[in-house]
Protein backbone atom coordinates (compact mmCIF):
# COMPACT_ATOMS: atom_id res chain seq x y z
CA UNK A 1 0.00 0.00 0.00
CA UNK A 2 1.10 3.88 -0.94
CA UNK A 3 2.44 5.14 2.71
CA UNK A 4 3.87 8.72 3.92
CA UNK A 5 6.31 7.25 6.35
CA UNK A 6 7.89 9.85 8.81
CA UNK A 7 10.26 8.08 10.67
CA UNK A 8 12.26 9.62 13.27
CA UNK A 9 15.69 8.23 14.98
CA UNK A 10 15.10 5.12 16.32
CA UNK A 11 14.93 1.55 16.50
CA UNK A 12 15.36 0.14 13.17
CA UNK A 13 14.08 3.59 11.63
CA UNK A 14 18.16 4.17 11.88
CA UNK A 15 18.83 2.60 9.66
CA UNK A 16 16.83 4.33 7.27
CA UNK A 17 17.82 7.48 8.69
CA UNK A 18 21.40 7.03 7.48
CA UNK A 19 21.07 5.95 4.50
CA UNK A 20 18.89 9.63 3.31
CA UNK A 21 20.92 11.92 5.75
CA UNK A 22 23.96 12.52 6.76
CA UNK A 23 24.79 12.50 10.30
CA UNK A 24 23.84 15.65 12.04
CA UNK A 25 21.75 16.97 9.65
CA UNK A 26 18.43 16.29 9.70
CA UNK A 27 16.09 14.61 12.44
CA UNK A 28 13.02 13.37 10.91
CA UNK A 29 12.54 12.13 6.94
CA UNK A 30 9.55 12.39 4.61
CA UNK A 31 8.91 9.63 2.18
CA UNK A 32 6.38 8.19 -0.45
CA UNK A 33 7.24 4.47 -0.52
CA UNK A 34 5.58 1.55 -1.46
CA UNK A 35 5.75 -0.20 1.42
CA UNK A 36 5.75 -4.09 1.80
CA UNK A 37 8.34 -5.28 3.66
CA UNK A 38 11.47 -3.12 5.60
CA UNK A 39 13.90 -5.55 4.37
CA UNK A 40 12.91 -4.74 0.58
CA UNK A 41 12.65 -1.38 1.20
CA UNK A 42 16.34 -0.85 2.46
CA UNK A 43 18.14 -1.42 -0.93
CA UNK A 44 15.86 1.35 -2.31
CA UNK A 45 17.49 3.59 0.53
CA UNK A 46 20.60 2.75 0.15
CA UNK A 47 20.75 4.29 -3.34
CA UNK A 48 18.21 6.96 -2.55
CA UNK A 49 20.63 8.40 -0.41
CA UNK A 50 22.30 9.96 -2.76
CA UNK A 51 19.71 11.76 -4.43
CA UNK A 52 19.06 13.90 -1.28
CA UNK A 53 22.33 13.65 0.58
CA UNK A 54 22.18 17.96 1.72
CA UNK A 55 26.10 17.88 1.31
CA UNK A 56 29.39 16.43 1.44
CA UNK A 57 30.64 17.41 5.03
CA UNK A 58 30.26 14.24 6.40
CA UNK A 59 33.48 13.47 4.49
CA UNK A 60 35.52 16.61 5.67
CA UNK A 61 34.65 18.19 2.12
CA UNK A 62 32.04 20.73 0.36
CA UNK A 63 31.10 19.23 -2.72
CA UNK A 64 33.10 20.70 -5.51
CA UNK A 65 34.23 17.83 -7.22
CA UNK A 66 32.72 15.97 -10.32
CA UNK A 67 30.61 13.08 -9.11
CA UNK A 68 30.25 10.24 -12.11
CA UNK A 69 27.39 8.82 -11.53
CA UNK A 70 25.22 11.92 -10.13
CA UNK A 71 24.86 15.19 -11.61
CA UNK A 72 24.77 18.12 -9.56
CA UNK A 73 21.29 17.80 -8.86
CA UNK A 74 21.24 14.38 -7.65
CA UNK A 75 19.77 12.78 -10.83
CA UNK A 76 21.96 9.53 -12.27
CA UNK A 77 24.05 10.40 -15.27
CA UNK A 78 22.10 8.48 -18.64
CA UNK A 79 24.69 6.24 -18.98
CA UNK A 80 24.71 4.96 -14.83
CA UNK A 81 20.47 4.18 -14.87
CA UNK A 82 20.59 0.35 -15.17
CA UNK A 83 23.32 -0.18 -12.89
CA UNK A 84 21.07 2.18 -10.42
CA UNK A 85 17.98 0.67 -10.51
CA UNK A 86 19.90 -2.88 -10.40
CA UNK A 87 21.36 -1.72 -7.52
CA UNK A 88 18.21 -0.40 -6.15
CA UNK A 89 16.80 -4.02 -6.77
CA UNK A 90 19.84 -6.03 -4.95
CA UNK A 91 19.56 -6.79 -1.18
CA UNK A 92 22.31 -5.98 1.12
CA UNK A 93 23.15 -9.36 1.88
CA UNK A 94 23.42 -10.24 -2.16
CA UNK A 95 25.94 -7.11 -2.43
CA UNK A 96 27.99 -8.48 0.56
CA UNK A 97 28.04 -12.28 -0.43
CA UNK A 98 29.13 -11.12 -3.81
CA UNK A 99 31.76 -8.82 -2.59
CA UNK A 100 33.18 -11.78 -0.38
CA UNK A 101 33.37 -13.67 -3.28
CA UNK A 102 35.29 -11.87 -5.45
CA UNK A 103 38.22 -11.62 -2.55
CA UNK A 104 38.33 -15.10 -1.85
CA UNK A 105 38.30 -15.43 -5.99
CA UNK A 106 41.09 -12.85 -6.51
CA UNK A 107 43.20 -14.75 -3.60
CA UNK A 108 42.85 -18.17 -5.18
CA UNK A 109 43.83 -16.37 -8.50
CA UNK A 110 46.91 -14.98 -6.77
CA UNK A 111 46.04 -11.18 -8.16
CA UNK A 112 47.94 -9.70 -5.69
CA UNK A 113 50.78 -6.90 -5.73
CA UNK A 114 53.71 -6.38 -3.94
CA UNK A 115 53.94 -3.87 -0.69
CA UNK A 116 57.87 -2.67 -0.21
CA UNK A 117 59.05 -1.64 3.66
CA UNK A 118 55.81 -3.18 5.23
CA UNK A 119 56.15 -4.86 8.36
CA UNK A 120 52.95 -6.47 7.95
CA UNK A 121 54.26 -8.41 5.30
CA UNK A 122 54.66 -7.81 1.55
CA UNK A 123 52.42 -9.94 -0.56
CA UNK A 124 48.94 -7.48 -0.57
CA UNK A 125 45.64 -8.71 -2.53
CA UNK A 126 44.39 -5.22 -4.54
CA UNK A 127 41.34 -4.36 -3.29
CA UNK A 128 38.69 -4.41 -5.49
CA UNK A 129 35.54 -2.36 -5.50
CA UNK A 130 32.11 -4.15 -6.92
CA UNK A 131 30.51 -0.79 -8.18
CA UNK A 132 31.83 0.02 -11.37
CA UNK A 133 33.48 3.51 -12.84
CA UNK A 134 31.22 4.12 -16.55
CA UNK A 135 31.80 5.75 -19.60
CA UNK A 136 29.26 7.36 -22.23
CA UNK A 137 30.90 5.92 -24.92
CA UNK A 138 31.03 9.58 -27.17
CA UNK A 139 32.58 10.78 -24.08
CA UNK A 140 35.15 8.09 -24.29
CA UNK A 141 35.60 8.65 -28.22
CA UNK A 142 37.33 11.92 -27.32
CA UNK A 143 39.67 10.51 -24.70
CA UNK A 144 40.74 7.94 -26.92
CA UNK A 145 42.18 10.49 -29.66
CA UNK A 146 42.83 12.64 -26.83
CA UNK A 147 45.55 9.41 -25.61
CA UNK A 148 46.61 8.24 -29.39
CA UNK A 149 47.24 12.20 -29.90
CA UNK A 150 49.49 12.80 -26.86
CA UNK A 151 51.42 9.49 -27.36
CA UNK A 152 52.05 10.04 -30.99
CA UNK A 153 53.68 13.19 -30.14
CA UNK A 154 55.73 11.57 -27.30
CA UNK A 155 57.09 9.27 -29.42
CA UNK A 156 58.07 11.57 -31.99
CA UNK A 157 59.66 14.00 -29.33
CA UNK A 158 61.72 10.75 -28.14
CA UNK A 159 62.52 9.87 -31.89
CA UNK A 160 63.60 13.62 -32.34
CA UNK A 161 65.36 14.05 -29.20
CA UNK A 162 67.99 10.63 -30.00
CA UNK A 163 68.47 12.37 -33.73
CA UNK A 164 68.20 16.08 -34.63
CA UNK A 165 66.59 17.31 -31.44
CA UNK A 166 64.87 20.23 -33.82
CA UNK A 167 62.41 20.74 -30.50
CA UNK A 168 66.18 21.76 -28.52
CA UNK A 169 66.56 24.16 -31.57
CA UNK A 170 63.78 25.67 -31.71
CA UNK A 171 63.92 26.87 -27.88
CA UNK A 172 60.51 24.92 -27.16
CA UNK A 173 62.71 22.65 -24.33
CA UNK A 174 65.90 23.85 -22.81
CA UNK A 175 68.75 21.54 -24.09
CA UNK A 176 69.70 21.45 -20.19
CA UNK A 177 66.08 20.00 -19.25
CA UNK A 178 66.26 16.90 -21.03
CA UNK A 179 69.96 16.34 -21.85
CA UNK A 180 71.08 16.54 -18.54
CA UNK A 181 68.08 14.42 -16.94
CA UNK A 182 68.73 11.19 -15.15
CA UNK A 183 66.30 9.44 -18.16
CA UNK A 184 68.45 10.21 -20.84
CA UNK A 185 70.91 8.05 -22.27
CA UNK A 186 73.43 8.56 -24.06
CA UNK A 187 73.58 5.09 -25.63
CA UNK A 188 70.27 5.96 -27.64
CA UNK A 189 71.87 8.79 -29.30
CA UNK A 190 71.65 7.65 -33.82
CA UNK A 191 70.11 4.70 -33.26
CA UNK A 192 67.57 4.36 -35.90
CA UNK A 193 64.34 2.11 -34.53
CA UNK A 194 61.61 -0.14 -36.24
CA UNK A 195 58.90 2.41 -37.32
CA UNK A 196 60.89 5.18 -34.91
CA UNK A 197 58.59 4.15 -32.27
CA UNK A 198 60.27 3.87 -28.70
CA UNK A 199 57.30 3.25 -26.16
CA UNK A 200 54.87 0.77 -27.44
CA UNK A 201 52.67 -0.31 -24.66
CA UNK A 202 51.73 3.98 -22.72
CA UNK A 203 49.58 4.47 -19.88
CA UNK A 204 48.65 7.80 -19.47
CA UNK A 205 46.62 8.91 -15.96
CA UNK A 206 43.57 11.18 -16.48
CA UNK A 207 41.73 12.69 -13.86
CA UNK A 208 38.28 15.25 -13.91
CA UNK A 209 38.27 18.25 -12.03
CA UNK A 210 35.60 19.93 -10.37
CA UNK A 211 33.50 21.24 -13.58
CA UNK A 212 34.14 17.18 -15.27
CA UNK A 213 37.28 18.20 -17.54
CA UNK A 214 39.59 15.52 -18.10
CA UNK A 215 43.48 16.06 -17.13
CA UNK A 216 46.14 14.37 -18.02
CA UNK A 217 48.16 13.82 -14.70
CA UNK A 218 51.17 12.22 -16.09
CA UNK A 219 52.47 9.91 -18.39
CA UNK A 220 53.99 6.29 -18.58
CA UNK A 221 56.18 5.60 -21.05
CA UNK A 222 58.55 2.87 -19.38
CA UNK A 223 57.02 0.02 -17.87
CA UNK A 224 53.82 1.39 -17.33
CA UNK A 225 51.58 -1.16 -15.03
CA UNK A 226 48.10 -2.41 -13.80
CA UNK A 227 46.45 -3.81 -17.29
CA UNK A 228 46.31 -7.61 -16.24
CA UNK A 229 44.21 -5.60 -13.28
CA UNK A 230 42.07 -3.99 -15.60
CA UNK A 231 41.47 -7.42 -17.16
CA UNK A 232 40.67 -9.49 -14.43
CA UNK A 233 38.44 -7.02 -12.86
CA UNK A 234 36.36 -7.18 -16.03
CA UNK A 235 36.55 -10.87 -15.63
CA UNK A 236 35.09 -10.88 -11.99
CA UNK A 237 32.47 -8.21 -12.83
CA UNK A 238 31.38 -10.59 -16.20
CA UNK A 239 31.57 -14.05 -13.66
CA UNK A 240 29.70 -12.37 -10.46
CA UNK A 241 27.22 -10.05 -12.29
CA UNK A 242 26.81 -11.21 -15.32
CA UNK A 243 22.55 -9.74 -15.24
CA UNK A 244 24.47 -6.41 -16.09
CA UNK A 245 26.35 -7.17 -18.90
CA UNK A 246 22.94 -8.66 -20.13
CA UNK A 247 21.38 -5.10 -19.53
CA UNK A 248 23.48 -2.69 -21.45
CA UNK A 249 26.04 -2.50 -24.22
CA UNK A 250 29.44 -2.50 -22.72
CA UNK A 251 32.31 -2.18 -24.81
CA UNK A 252 35.16 -5.83 -24.37
CA UNK A 253 38.38 -5.62 -23.38
CA UNK A 254 39.43 -8.78 -23.37
CA UNK A 255 41.36 -8.88 -26.92
CA UNK A 256 44.22 -6.71 -25.17
CA UNK A 257 46.63 -9.49 -24.95
CA UNK A 258 46.11 -10.54 -28.79
CA UNK A 259 46.53 -7.08 -29.48
CA UNK A 260 49.48 -6.55 -27.25
CA UNK A 261 51.33 -9.51 -29.11
CA UNK A 262 50.27 -8.05 -32.45
CA UNK A 263 51.82 -4.43 -31.45
CA UNK A 264 55.10 -6.21 -29.75
CA UNK A 265 55.67 -8.52 -33.22
CA UNK A 266 54.82 -5.71 -35.72
CA UNK A 267 57.96 -3.51 -33.43
CA UNK A 268 60.25 -6.22 -35.09
CA UNK A 269 60.94 -5.83 -39.00
CA UNK A 270 60.74 -9.86 -38.84
CA UNK A 271 57.91 -11.97 -40.48
CA UNK A 272 57.21 -13.59 -37.19
CA UNK A 273 59.22 -12.86 -34.42
CA UNK A 274 59.78 -14.42 -31.41
CA UNK A 275 58.49 -12.69 -28.38
CA UNK A 276 58.91 -12.98 -24.45
CA UNK A 277 58.70 -10.87 -21.16
CA UNK A 278 61.69 -10.23 -19.37
CA UNK A 279 60.70 -9.93 -15.74
CA UNK A 280 62.92 -9.12 -12.54
CA UNK A 281 61.33 -11.76 -10.59
CA UNK A 282 58.90 -13.32 -8.61
CA UNK A 283 59.86 -10.18 -6.21
CA UNK A 284 58.87 -7.71 -7.94
CA UNK A 285 55.79 -5.43 -7.37
CA UNK A 286 54.58 -6.50 -10.46
CA UNK A 287 55.55 -9.91 -11.19
CA UNK A 288 51.39 -11.12 -11.16
CA UNK A 289 51.23 -8.88 -14.17
CA UNK A 290 54.40 -10.19 -16.04
CA UNK A 291 53.14 -13.12 -15.47
CA UNK A 292 49.57 -12.85 -16.52
CA UNK A 293 50.53 -11.52 -19.67
CA UNK A 294 52.95 -14.09 -20.46
CA UNK A 295 50.38 -16.46 -20.04
CA UNK A 296 47.57 -14.31 -21.89
CA UNK A 297 50.01 -13.62 -24.80
CA UNK A 298 51.05 -17.52 -25.25
CA UNK A 299 54.69 -16.28 -24.88
CA UNK A 300 57.71 -17.38 -22.19
CA UNK A 301 58.16 -15.06 -19.01
CA UNK A 302 62.16 -15.03 -18.75
CA UNK A 303 64.15 -13.69 -16.13
CA UNK A 304 67.79 -12.25 -16.71
CA UNK A 305 69.21 -15.45 -15.91
CA UNK A 306 67.25 -17.10 -18.68
CA UNK A 307 68.97 -15.41 -22.01
CA UNK A 308 72.42 -14.77 -23.31
CA UNK A 309 74.28 -12.95 -25.51
CA UNK A 310 75.89 -14.98 -28.29
CA UNK A 311 77.77 -12.68 -31.15
CA UNK A 312 75.29 -9.75 -30.81
CA UNK A 313 72.26 -11.62 -30.92
CA UNK A 314 69.87 -12.86 -28.01
CA UNK A 315 69.20 -16.34 -26.96
CA UNK A 316 66.88 -18.29 -24.94
CA UNK A 317 68.02 -21.19 -22.38
CA UNK A 318 65.19 -24.30 -23.35
CA UNK A 319 65.72 -27.78 -22.67
CA UNK A 320 65.94 -27.69 -26.31
CA UNK A 321 69.20 -25.79 -26.75
CA UNK A 322 69.12 -22.92 -27.43
CA UNK A 323 66.55 -20.34 -29.09
CA UNK A 324 66.57 -16.91 -30.72
CA UNK A 325 65.03 -14.10 -29.14
CA UNK A 326 63.88 -11.36 -31.35
CA UNK A 327 61.36 -8.82 -29.20
CA UNK A 328 61.54 -8.37 -25.34
CA UNK A 329 58.81 -6.86 -23.72
CA UNK A 330 60.73 -5.80 -20.60
CA UNK A 331 59.27 -5.09 -17.45
CA UNK A 332 62.29 -3.94 -15.44
CA UNK A 333 64.37 -0.44 -15.40
CA UNK A 334 66.80 0.52 -18.22
CA UNK A 335 69.74 0.54 -15.34
CA UNK A 336 68.96 -2.84 -14.69
CA UNK A 337 69.07 -4.16 -18.17
CA UNK A 338 72.75 -4.55 -18.93
CA UNK A 339 75.42 -5.15 -16.48
CA UNK A 340 78.64 -4.27 -19.26
CA UNK A 341 76.55 -1.16 -20.05
CA UNK A 342 74.57 0.17 -17.31
CA UNK A 343 74.20 -0.45 -13.50
CA UNK A 344 77.79 -3.32 -13.03
CA UNK A 345 75.66 -4.98 -10.08
CA UNK A 346 72.71 -5.98 -11.33
CA UNK A 347 71.91 -9.49 -11.22
CA UNK A 348 68.73 -9.02 -13.42
CA UNK A 349 69.52 -8.24 -16.78
CA UNK A 350 71.33 -9.97 -19.73
CA UNK A 351 75.23 -8.81 -20.48
CA UNK A 352 75.80 -7.59 -23.55
CA UNK A 353 72.34 -6.92 -24.47
CA UNK A 354 72.96 -3.22 -24.82
CA UNK A 355 75.39 -4.27 -27.97
CA UNK A 356 72.85 -6.45 -29.56
CA UNK A 357 69.54 -3.58 -29.14
CA UNK A 358 72.44 -1.28 -30.77
CA UNK A 359 73.04 -3.88 -33.83
CA UNK A 360 69.67 -4.03 -34.70
CA UNK A 361 69.24 -8.01 -33.52
CA UNK A 362 66.50 -7.72 -30.81
CA UNK A 363 63.61 -5.02 -29.78
CA UNK A 364 63.33 -3.93 -26.25
CA UNK A 365 59.52 -2.61 -25.60
CA UNK A 366 59.69 -0.19 -24.62
CA UNK A 367 62.77 1.28 -25.75
CA UNK A 368 65.76 2.20 -23.59
CA UNK A 369 65.73 5.77 -22.97
CA UNK A 370 62.02 6.38 -23.03
CA UNK A 371 61.81 7.55 -19.41
CA UNK A 372 63.19 11.29 -19.81
CA UNK A 373 59.73 11.79 -21.91
CA UNK A 374 57.24 10.86 -18.59
CA UNK A 375 60.29 12.53 -16.47
CA UNK A 376 57.42 15.07 -14.29
CA UNK A 377 59.90 17.76 -15.19
CA UNK A 378 59.13 16.97 -18.95
CA UNK A 379 55.61 17.00 -18.80
CA UNK A 380 54.94 20.46 -18.91
CA UNK A 381 56.01 20.88 -22.52
CA UNK A 382 53.61 17.78 -23.68
CA UNK A 383 51.15 20.22 -25.06
CA UNK A 384 54.17 21.70 -27.01
CA UNK A 385 55.29 18.65 -28.10
CA UNK A 386 51.63 18.22 -29.89
CA UNK A 387 51.61 21.70 -31.83
CA UNK A 388 55.33 21.19 -32.80
CA UNK A 389 55.29 17.66 -34.09
CA UNK A 390 51.31 17.06 -35.18
CA UNK A 391 50.72 20.30 -35.54
CA UNK A 392 47.05 20.07 -33.89
CA UNK A 393 45.80 21.87 -30.66
CA UNK A 394 46.20 19.33 -27.30
CA UNK A 395 42.73 17.41 -26.98
CA UNK A 396 43.51 16.42 -23.32
CA UNK A 397 44.76 19.68 -21.21
CA UNK A 398 47.83 19.30 -18.96
CA UNK A 399 47.21 20.61 -15.34
CA UNK A 400 49.12 23.69 -14.85
CA UNK A 401 52.50 22.78 -13.29
CA UNK A 402 54.87 24.76 -11.72
CA UNK A 403 58.75 24.14 -12.28
CA UNK A 404 61.18 25.06 -8.96
CA UNK A 405 64.19 24.69 -10.95
CA UNK A 406 62.96 28.24 -12.19
CA UNK A 407 63.85 30.84 -9.35
CA UNK A 408 59.98 32.37 -9.54
CA UNK A 409 58.35 29.32 -9.37
CA UNK A 410 59.80 28.10 -7.00
CA UNK A 411 59.19 31.16 -4.91
CA UNK A 412 55.65 31.12 -5.93
CA UNK A 413 55.55 27.16 -4.79
CA UNK A 414 57.04 27.53 -1.27
CA UNK A 415 54.84 30.62 -0.66
CA UNK A 416 51.74 28.55 -1.43
CA UNK A 417 52.72 25.11 0.02
CA UNK A 418 49.55 24.20 2.31
CA UNK A 419 47.59 24.61 -1.27
CA UNK A 420 49.52 22.75 -3.59
CA UNK A 421 51.07 18.71 -4.49
CA UNK A 422 54.20 18.72 -5.03
CA UNK A 423 56.27 15.55 -6.44
CA UNK A 424 59.64 14.39 -7.22
CA UNK A 425 60.02 14.39 -11.11
CA UNK A 426 61.21 10.95 -10.51
CA UNK A 427 58.66 9.27 -7.88
CA UNK A 428 56.38 7.22 -8.56
CA UNK A 429 54.02 5.01 -6.99
CA UNK A 430 52.45 7.86 -4.63
CA UNK A 431 56.17 8.08 -2.96
CA UNK A 432 57.93 11.09 -2.54
CA UNK A 433 54.95 13.83 -2.76
CA UNK A 434 53.39 16.27 -0.61
CA UNK A 435 49.44 16.44 -0.42
CA UNK A 436 49.81 20.07 1.36
CA UNK A 437 46.13 20.24 1.89
CA UNK A 438 45.77 16.97 4.10
CA UNK A 439 49.62 17.67 5.40
CA UNK A 440 50.46 18.53 9.16
CA UNK A 441 52.45 21.59 9.31
CA UNK A 442 55.64 19.55 10.38
CA UNK A 443 55.15 17.66 7.60
CA UNK A 444 54.65 20.66 5.32
CA UNK A 445 57.72 22.25 6.84
CA UNK A 446 59.69 19.31 6.30
CA UNK A 447 59.21 19.04 2.56
CA UNK A 448 60.04 22.65 2.52
CA UNK A 449 63.71 22.05 3.38
CA UNK A 450 63.58 18.79 0.82
CA UNK A 451 62.52 21.30 -2.23
CA UNK A 452 65.25 23.86 -1.46
CA UNK A 453 67.46 21.67 -0.96
CA UNK A 454 67.54 20.37 -4.16
CA UNK A 455 64.65 22.30 -6.29
CA UNK A 456 65.35 21.11 -9.35
CA UNK A 457 64.19 17.27 -7.90
CA UNK A 458 60.88 18.92 -7.49
CA UNK A 459 57.28 19.89 -9.69
CA UNK A 460 54.31 21.93 -7.81
CA UNK A 461 50.62 21.76 -9.31
CA UNK A 462 47.59 23.40 -7.65
CA UNK A 463 45.10 20.17 -5.63
CA UNK A 464 42.43 19.05 -8.35
CA UNK A 465 39.01 17.87 -6.67
CA UNK A 466 39.19 14.60 -8.40
CA UNK A 467 36.09 13.09 -9.50
CA UNK A 468 34.84 10.82 -7.21
CA UNK A 469 32.47 7.66 -7.71
CA UNK A 470 30.36 5.17 -5.65
CA UNK A 471 32.52 2.84 -3.43
CA UNK A 472 31.40 0.31 -1.35
CA UNK A 473 32.91 1.44 1.93
CA UNK A 474 32.72 0.12 5.72
CA UNK A 475 29.66 1.92 6.49
CA UNK A 476 27.85 1.08 2.90
CA UNK A 477 28.26 3.38 0.11
CA UNK A 478 30.34 6.75 -0.24
CA UNK A 479 31.86 8.66 -2.53
CA UNK A 480 35.64 7.99 -3.29
CA UNK A 481 38.23 10.03 -5.44
CA UNK A 482 39.29 7.85 -8.48
CA UNK A 483 41.30 8.42 -11.27
CA UNK A 484 41.46 6.69 -14.67
CA UNK A 485 44.35 4.70 -17.07
CA UNK A 486 43.91 3.75 -20.48
CA UNK A 487 47.41 1.68 -22.06
CA UNK A 488 47.91 2.89 -26.03
CA UNK A 489 49.40 0.23 -28.02
CA UNK A 490 51.60 1.87 -30.72
CA UNK A 491 52.63 -0.50 -34.06
CA UNK A 492 51.60 -0.56 -37.23
CA UNK A 493 48.54 1.74 -35.77
CA UNK A 494 48.19 3.55 -32.07
CA UNK A 495 45.00 1.99 -30.61
CA UNK A 496 43.45 2.14 -27.24
CA UNK A 497 41.28 -0.74 -25.53
CA UNK A 498 38.00 0.69 -24.25
CA UNK A 499 38.15 1.70 -20.87
CA UNK A 500 41.61 1.37 -19.08
CA UNK A 501 42.46 1.06 -14.97
CA UNK A 502 40.32 2.85 -12.89
CA UNK A 503 42.29 3.57 -9.26
CA UNK A 504 40.01 4.50 -6.34
CA UNK A 505 41.68 6.37 -3.35
CA UNK A 506 39.91 3.94 -0.37
CA UNK A 507 40.80 5.92 2.56
CA UNK A 508 38.33 8.70 2.94
CA UNK A 509 39.42 12.16 1.66
CA UNK A 510 42.67 11.18 0.47
CA UNK A 511 43.38 11.69 -3.24
CA UNK A 512 46.45 9.48 -3.76
CA UNK A 513 45.37 6.46 -5.93
CA UNK A 514 47.81 4.00 -6.04
CA UNK A 515 47.97 0.75 -4.75
CA UNK A 516 51.28 1.56 -2.40
CA UNK A 517 48.97 4.12 -0.19
CA UNK A 518 45.82 2.02 0.53
CA UNK A 519 44.17 2.40 -3.47
CA UNK A 520 42.18 -0.29 -4.94
CA UNK A 521 40.74 -0.94 -8.42
CA UNK A 522 37.22 -0.83 -10.24
CA UNK A 523 36.25 -2.31 -13.64
CA UNK A 524 35.60 0.27 -15.86
CA UNK A 525 32.51 0.29 -18.33
CA UNK A 526 32.56 2.17 -21.84
CA UNK A 527 29.22 1.80 -22.32
CA UNK A 528 27.32 2.55 -26.00
CA UNK A 529 25.05 5.91 -25.76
Amino acid sequence: MLLIVKARIAMKRRAVHRAFCAPGRCDWILVVIQLTDFQVFMPLARALRWFFRPGDKEFGMIRTYYDEMYDGAGQVRPHYREFARWLADTPDDLLAQRRREADLLFHRAGITFTLYGDEQGTERLIPFDTIPRSIPASEWRIVERGCIQRVKALNMFLADLYHEQRIIKAGIIPAEQVLANEQYQLAMQGLDLHRDLYSHISGVDLVRDGDGTYYVLEDNLRTPSGVSYMLEDRKMMMRLFPELFAAQRIAPIDHYPNLLLDTLKSSSPLDNPSVVVLTPGRFNSAFFEHAFLAREMGVELVEGADLFVRDDRVFMRTTDGPKAVDVIYRRLDDAFLDPLAFNPASMLGVPGLLAAYRSGNVVLANAIGTGVADDKSVYPFVTEMIRFYLDEEPILKNVPTFQCRKPDELSHVLANLPDLVVKETQGSGGYGMLVGPASTVAEIEAFRARIKAKPHAYIAQPTLCLSTCPTFVENGIAPRHIDLRPFVLSGKETRVVPGGLTRVALREGSLVVNSSQGGGTKDTWVVED
